[in-house]
């Protein structure tokens, strides 16, 4: 095996030659495909080098430099070809196999339908190219196939030409993208598909033709994600002044996708997950999906497309920014507390665990085996929030006239992190120098307030310390955007305003105090650091009542359910009796029984904080104490609130909105924790559900309960959409997760089931997936058989799928805070990995880095 080098940031250098023009000839015919690149190449300065071209698993049939044939060499999975011209034409001939690619990456078939994938690095398993993103080159791309089996070729751009071949049944199209590209943004996609046409009039009187492709029969369920589509075309207009350039707007549905969506340049290929939904099929966690990936993969369209990143460091650039506008978007056209909620989540369930893990890296990373490695939530979600702190810090206005400067300085090139920083900076005229030190230090920066109020003289004092250490290594003091809300004792808002921290210590002193006040710290997570602050079960109370955002009352419930768990945790591990104090109780009753809470948030404050959650607030953790205390406090409350949750159940039965919804699930759940005396309300709301949200909410207040009818609900469920493939991947989740010592038995057993399949991803995840990343106690059995079995699945998947095999093995690494027995199970697993003689380079990365810690 020859394992991947690992590349640096600091060795980067410009291409020798570059790529100015690209014609594709795409010939499809199953096993026996023919692709053939002419290019329009130029050398790059005065050198001598061979010009030197990747290409993996390809078939080369012909090279020709200007008509001729080439003089070229083949080693490593690259063409080296030697010419001492500057200027000159090259055609590679190369014939292709997309039914055997099962890796989902370059161009494979897809459930009967050709399809690519080409970030980051797929272009090469097409034809042998300069497959890095800061060579851009224009591309016209001709597409020819049979015409019965697939009527649809797509490709990037604006149609330009099509064309029948009657003798053979075949035909053509040919596609022009008149904006230059890198190849990772290149797509074609052939097939049969229903089609929901539709258009939009830009802001400059243009109109667009919109196209959703989806697969046979699933025409209905297009609807949403074209709605969708409208709604982020007219936001990004109204927002950041942005409109759309060429004449087709296209998206194509595929079932057998690695990733949820990809933004290729007018034609975006997306996992079905994000594309088809209707009310009985889609639950309203569905629908906000669909919404929020449309918004992302359009948003790309000018934060990643027509500026893109000078290289894969820089993936944050793109990916950062826009899951940002994607945040933003959903929070303009929904619930901004309940979208910054999800994301909070994200930050502190996954991207603080990533942080403390092997595969820690700062948002730029310094170095990479695999790229697909890279396409990590700290990249993503901690590049997200790097950029709200820019918007925190310049202002609206400021963040505006920055990203105007980024795009007339910037359009149609590929850049860096520091281009993108350096036109903020000069359009807001704020120093940022400090701030970019986020784009390049790992870990998660832990801040540490302490208070006093000084009665005589009527001032609060506010000690805010910053400190952050990566894999033993003390980093660099950074500029950190601290929001705080002070109340008073009558919970009125005394003052409530942004700190700037720029120093290792900072003391803030807040004057004409007659009391002291309760402060609500970090609010709306205006910076993705840990809080330590010794807050008392009367301060959360207190600000899940008053405090002025919702978030921060979340927060405070979220702090005052974990100080209670961990409290009892460390009462198990004493050997004394655990106990839930009443005014826990009674904050949660009051926020169950106050109706001029949005009922979206109140479901959220009632979501008690999953085990993993729960993990990440600790350095180690007691998991079989940890399992016993959360267990105890959730009945506890749940118990305590029983009347009043049964009453509030009632009345959102007859309300009918996706916050009802929320509330009236979770606390259908909460009341079968109780008692399986709530069984009727759990079949009643199966039986009578007119949407897939409240009928998966009685599946699940049953799963969660361990219900009798668990069984007879599953099978009613199966048995009415054993057709309808995502629907039965929601089937198999729900099953995945159930906590009991069966559940591996169940899980290995439902891969035998006809819906599951280990060449489609959306399968592995929706069952396996879900299992090891969210069954927590028992993927963390004990007696490691959850670890055996994930490593089985992985040696399979090594093999098939690289890709999806690396995303799945994070539980297995992330293995520092649990007990020597458990991380001693784990890491023989791991061993067992590295010692495979075929092991890929997604997995070798991330094995050798988590056996070195």
């Amino acid at each position: 095996m020859n394992q991947a080098q690992e590349k640096h940031l600091k060795d980067y250098t410009k291409p020798a030659f570059t790529i100015t023009h690209v014609d594709l000839n795409v010939i499809l015919d199953g096993k026996n495909t023919k692709v053939t690149a002419v290019s329009t190449v130029r050398r790059n300065g005065e050198h001598q080098h061979e010009l030197v071209l990747d290409g993996e698993q390809l078939s080369l049939s012909s090279v020709k430099l200007n008509g001729v044939a080439a003089n070229y060499r083949q080693h490593d999975n690259q063409l080296l070809i030697n010419t001492d011209q500057n200027n000159f034409e090259l055609e590679i001939v190369t014939l292709l196999d997309p039914e055997a690619n099962s890796s989902l990456e370059g161009l494979y078939m897809s459930d009967g339908a050709y399809c690519t994938q080409c970030e980051a690095e797929g272009f090469r398993g097409i034809t042998y190219f300069l497959d890095r993103p800061d060579v851009l080159a224009v591309y016209t791309v001709r597409i020819e196939a049979e015409k019965q089996a697939f009527p649809f070729l797509l490709s990037n751009g604006n149609l330009v030409d099509k064309g029948e071949m009657p003798r053979s049944g075949r035909h053509f199209v040919k596609w022009h993208d008149p904006f230059p590209k890198p190849s990772y943004l290149f797509a074609l996609v052939a097939g049969d598909f229903d089609l929901l046409s539709d258009t939009f009039t830009t802001m400059s009187d243009r109109e667009v033709k919109l196209q959703v492709f989806v697969d046979k029969g699933n025409l209905h369920k297009a609807e949403h994600a074209m709605a969708s589509l409208k709604k982020a075309m007219k936001w990004d207009e109204t927002r950041f002044g942005l409109e759309y350039d060429l004449d087709v707007y296209m998206i194509v549905a595929v079932d057998f996708f690695n990733m949820g969506a990809m933004e290729n340049k007018g034609l975006n290929v997306f996992n079905t997950k994000y594309v088809l939904a209707d009310k009985a099929s889609a639950t309203d966690d569905d629908y906000h999906g669909i919404e929020s990936v449309v918004g992302h993969e359009y948003f790309h369209n000018w934060t990643g497309n027509r500026v893109t990143c000078r290289d894969w460091f820089q993936l944050s650039l793109k990916e950062g920014l826009t899951v940002f506008r994607d945040q933003e978007f959903s929070s303009d056209v929904g619930s901004r507390a309940v979208n910054r909620i999800h994301a909070i989540r994200v930050m502190k369930n996954q991207q603080f665990a990533e942080d403390a893990g092997p595969m820690s890296h700062p948002i730029r990373p310094e170095s990479v085996i695999e790229m697909n490695n890279f396409y990590t939530v700290t990249v993503y979600d901690k590049g997200a929030e790097v950029i709200r702190m820019m918007h925190t810090i310049l202002g609206e206005d400021g963040f505006q006239a920055g990203m105007k400067c980024y795009f007339e300085r910037h359009d149609g090139q590929a850049v860096t992190c520091d281009d993108f920083v350096n036109a903020m900076q000069d359009a807001s005229g704020k120093d940022l120098t400090l701030f970019r030190r986020w784009y390049s230090q790992a870990g998660t920066p832990v801040v540490t307030v302490s208070d006093r109020f000084d009665a005589d003289k009527g001032e609060y004092h506010l000690t805010i310390a910053q400190q952050v250490v990566s894999k033993g290594v003390k980093g660099q003091v950074l500029h950190i955007p601290f929001s705080i809300e002070l109340l008073g004792i009558t919970g009125q808002s005394i003052v409530n305003k942004v700190l700037d921290i720029t120093k290792s210590i900072q003391t803030f002193v807040f004057d004409g105090l007659e009391n002291a006040p309760i402060p609500s710290l970090l609010q709306d997570f205006s910076a993705p650091v840990k809080l330590v602050y010794d807050f008392n079960i009367d301060q959360l109370v207190h600000l899940m009542r008053y405090a002025s955002s919702e978030v921060a009352r979340w927060e405070a419930s979220v702090q005052l359910v974990s100080q209670t768990i961990w409290n009892n945790v460390a009462q198990l591990q004493q050997q004394q009796v655990m106990v839930v104090d009443s005014r826990v109780v009674e904050a949660f009753r009051g926020i169950i029984l106050d109706a001029n809470i949005d009922q979206a948030l109140v479901a959220e404050i009632l979501s008690i904080p999953s085990a993993s959650a729960l993990i990440e607030q600790v350095d180690k953790v007691d998991l079989d104490a940890l399992a016993k205390a959360r267990e105890f406090v959730v009945e506890e409350l749940a118990s305590a609130c029983e009347d009043e949750l049964l009453a509030r159940y009632r009345e959102l039965i007859l309300v009918n909105n996706a916050g009802a919804r929320a509330f009236k699930n979770v606390t259908l759940s909460l009341l079968c924790l109780v008692t399986d005396a709530h069984e009727s309300l759990v079949q009643k709301q199966y039986y009578s559900a007119k949407n897939m949200t409240d009928s998966l909410g009685a599946l699940k207040a049953a799963a969660t309960g361990q219900l009798s009818c668990l069984p007879m609900l599953l099978s009613d469920f199966e048995s009415m959409w054993e057709s309808t493939p995502l629907v039965m991947d929601k089937w198999l989740t729900l099953q995945a997760l159930v906590d009991n010592d069966d559940v591996i038995d169940q899980v290995k057993a439902l891969t035998k089931h006809p819906s599951f399949s280990f060449s489609n991803p959306n399968r592995i995840r929706s069952l396996i997936g879900a299992f090891v990343a969210a069954n927590t106690y028992q993927f963390h059995r004990a007696d490691g058989e959850g670890y055996r079995y994930l490593t089985k699945i992985l040696i399979k998947l090594n093999k098939t799928n690289p890709q999806v095999a690396s995303r799945m093995i994070t539980p297995l690494i992330q293995f520092s805070k649990f007990d020597q027995q458990r991380q001693q199970l784990m890491k023989q697993c791991l061993v067992e990995l590295k010692s495979l003689p075929d092991l890929s380079k997604d997995l070798y990365e991330k094995v050798t880095k988590s056996l070195a810690e």
